[in-house]
């Protein structure tokens, strides 16, 4: 029997006071942490699968001693650690070149002291990603990055997350392009080939339903479940033959939040899919990932990246243009 292509699973592991943050909430400047209480199920789950995942870290918290043994574990248990940035701000689009270059060093020295593992790939907070982070990514070495999100729904998401804030004008100014464009749904989901001067740098999209592209990753489909459990299940169902018909193979993301509920953490209450309980939640995930194992071989990222760069999934190259240098 061949072996199943691979598909890829990934947690961007945003912590509380960067959620805070991001909404505009006091009190994240003390760095609020739910580290120590969610890593540990998230860890259970995919031990009980023996299945490998890639968890994106925040240079922020691996840069605190007091993270350092919870992030050790997610490295110990075998999954690929990622870079999500340092200061996790979703408008690196208006970060200069030496901010740039100093938000990468700071991350991957924090990363790599913190799991012993430097990245090999990165995904900006929020889908955040210029030409620039392309470029500096080429430069230092990355393997691929996965900040796109080719859905029609960002400037909607956007809309809800302002809408529940307590932002103020500068700093939705900021945070203008959360969640992406309209454009953006125009982009490709199957992986694609950036030509970033003398480099290629692969860019794994977080996939979107083929055709529609609409939003699949774990906290929409929560959201779903909230109204209609069947309703979920069929939507994901939807989403994962049309993948398969048309040659997609998923990138699919998850959250810590896809394993917490508002008992949990009453402050993120606001969050869609957080009134769903998190025991259900681990039911109705290991659904999808049997789901997903019937046409895929489910694991980290970095597997896909190398099958992808073999040649063995269609590229699409795209010209990076304009570049600057970082200094």
């Amino acid at each position: 029997m061949p072996a199943r292509p691979p598909a890829s699973l990934s947690l961007d592991l945003d912590n509380k006071w960067s959620y805070m943050k991001t909404h505009g909430d006091d009190g994240w400047q003390s760095w609020p942490s739910y580290l120590n209480m969610v890593v540990p199920r998230i860890l259970d789950f995919f031990q009980q699968r023996n299945t490998k995942i890639t968890v994106f870290i925040v240079g922020q918290d691996a840069e605190q001693t007091e993270h350092h043994d919870v992030l050790r574990q997610i490295a110990d248990a075998g999954h690929e650690i990622g870079n999500h940035s340092y200061h996790h701000e979703p408008w690196l689009h208006l970060y200069s070149d030496p901010q740039l270059l100093e938000e990468f060093q700071r991350s991957e020295a924090a990363i790599e002291q913190a799991t012993g593992q430097r990245p090999q790939g990165f995904r900006g907070p929020g889908f955040s990603f210029s030409d620039a982070v392309l470029n500096i990514l080429a430069q230092r070495g990355y393997l691929y990055d996965a900040s796109t999100f080719p859905t029609y729904l960002g400037p909607v998401a956007r809309a809800y997350y302002f809408f529940t804030s307590q932002l103020n004008r500068s700093e939705k100014e900021d945070r203008k392009q959360l969640f992406g464009k309209l454009s953006d749904g125009f982009r490709p989901i199957k992986p694609f080939v950036w030509s970033v001067g003398e480099h290629d740098l692969l860019e794994i999209p977080v996939t979107t339903m083929p055709i529609f592209k609409l939003p699949i990753h774990a906290s929409y489909f929560f959201y779903l479940a909230t109204f209609s459990r069947a309703l979920a299940r069929f939507y994901f169902w939807v989403a994962i033959k049309l993948c398969w018909l048309t040659g997609v193979r998923p990138s699919f993301l998850l959250h810590p939040l896809d394993f917490m509920d508002q008992q949990d953490v009453p402050e993120l209450a606001f969050f869609p899919g957080m009134k769903f309980p998190a025991d259900q939640k681990t039911v109705m995930l290991n659904g999808c990932f049997d789901l997903m194992e019937k046409h895929w071989s489910l694991g980290p990222m970095r597997a896909q990246a190398k099958e992808a760069m073999k040649g063995r999934l269609g590229r699409k190259t795209i010209p990076v243009m304009d570049l600057k240098r970082p200094s």
